[in-house]
């Protein structure tokens, strides 16, 4: 279990602009679980279908047991 950041990507710019993040639930790999945070992120944060091509998720996963200190 972990969260994903959810990006719009600027491909004009070339830069990722956070816009949420995504749980993953599942405490097992059934092969494609990344894909479906995808395409559940991209229902979720995309108004238009032109916008969910410009959705992606950020490479690296958070785990929740995980703790920062932000000073």
């Amino acid at each position: 279990m972990g969260s994903y950041t959810v990006y719009q990507v600027d491909y004009g710019k070339k830069i990722k602009i956070p816009i949420g993040a995504v749980t993953e639930r599942r405490k097992t790999e059934r092969g494609n679980n990344f894909f479906d945070l995808l395409r559940f992120a991209r229902t979720k944060y995309a108004k238009t279908p032109e916008e969910g091509l410009r959705i992606t998720l950020g490479r690296t996963k958070i785990n929740s047991k995980e703790y920062y200190l932000i000073s």
